[in-house]
């Protein structure tokens, strides 16, 4: 009988014991945790502190508003009209748009020719598209006046509807020339306050006029809302009309479509090189969205040392640049 008893008070005292452990292990947990927030405050209230220049870091709350505030910028595709042997050029283009970080829209740049018809192409071109992932090859004889401008636009939506990301996945959509250099912060800025429908954006030609609805916009930059795209690809204007100077024939459809109610002269922020004067020529200025005909470096350099784009060069021991 003793030994009966004694057996369960030990089963007691067993069992107390493993309680009071079970209760110690969770009050240390919640310890370690308020210590590990604490701590975690205190490295955020550091690094704010000793940064004051710098937000503080955004919590999940913060991080999804900024997400979603991004998503309502402005999204634009730059399409570079060149060559597959232009090698050079879409490297030169590539430091110079690579280094422009328009604050307000996400700006896309790529570089669209037709088909590849060389060894060498077949395997440089897919190099760089290895390495960069920026081009785009159109089903398309390579040409200038015979339809390349309107495979560009047509080819658009299928490329791009139907993916994971936005709809639609470009507000705008711009055909560039490669002699051209876009400013995209002015770009992005001057489109702010524009329709996202129905909208045909650039330098009026004839260079004289200032009124976007009586002739064209300059084949050095146009731009339309993605709705004139869709178009473009259903339309049967445009089929029936492909062979001339490409941003006439662009012009023509808008006008024979009765498309682009919204139409934006951007002169003279878009304008071409000063040298030689002409009537569609302008001085550099500060106001600029675009510089047309850059024809060869020393052009294109007295463009870039104008807007100072290499001021943000970081100092560094591993160069001098006087």
């Amino acid at each position: 009988m003793k030994s009966s008893n004694n057996r369960r008070h030990f089963i007691l005292s067993s069992l107390f014991f493993i309680v009071f452990l079970c209760v110690l292990a969770s009050i240390n947990e919640l310890r370690f945790d308020s210590l590990l927030k604490l701590g975690q405050c205190a490295i955020i209230n550091s690094s704010t502190s000793s940064r004051s220049d710098e937000p503080p870091l955004p919590s999940n709350d913060t991080l999804t508003k900024n997400s979603s505030s991004s998503d309502e910028g402005i999204r634009i595709l730059i399409g570079i009209l060149t060559l597959p042997d232009q090698y050079h050029r879409r490297h030169f283009l590539r430091m110079i748009y690579g280094t422009q970080t328009p604050v307000g829209g996400r700006v896309d740049v790529k570089f669209v020719f037709c088909n590849l018809t060389k060894e060498d192409q077949k395997v440089l071109v897919a190099l760089e598209i290895m390495r960069y992932d920026d081009i785009i090859i159109l089903n398309c004889k390579e040409n200038m006046n015979k339809g390349k401008t309107y495979t560009y636009f047509s080819s658009l939506p299928e490329i791009f509807n139907g993916s994971d990301g936005p709809n639609p996945p470009y507000h705008y959509v711009m055909k560039g020339d490669d002699d051209a250099y876009f400013r995209l912060q002015s770009l992005v800025n001057s489109l702010k306050p524009l329709p996202r429908e129905d909208l045909y954006y650039g330098y009026v030609i004839p260079c004289p006029s200032m009124d976007p609805f009586v002739h064209y916009m300059s084949g050095m930059g146009y731009l339309v809302s993605w709705d004139i795209v869709e178009w473009v690809r259903v339309s049967d204007i445009p089929k029936n009309h492909l062979e001339g100077p490409e941003d006439k024939i662009f012009g023509d459809w808008i006008r024979e479509g009765h498309r682009a109610k919204n139409r934006y002269n951007a002169k003279w922020s878009m304008y071409n090189f000063p040298v030689p004067p002409t009537t569609c020529t302008h001085e550099l200025w500060p106001d600029t969205i675009a510089v047309h005909l850059l024809k060869n470096q020393e052009k294109w350099i007295e463009t870039l040392k104008y807007f100072n784009v290499t001021d943000n060069l970081k100092h560094s021991k591993l160069y001098h640049i006087p």
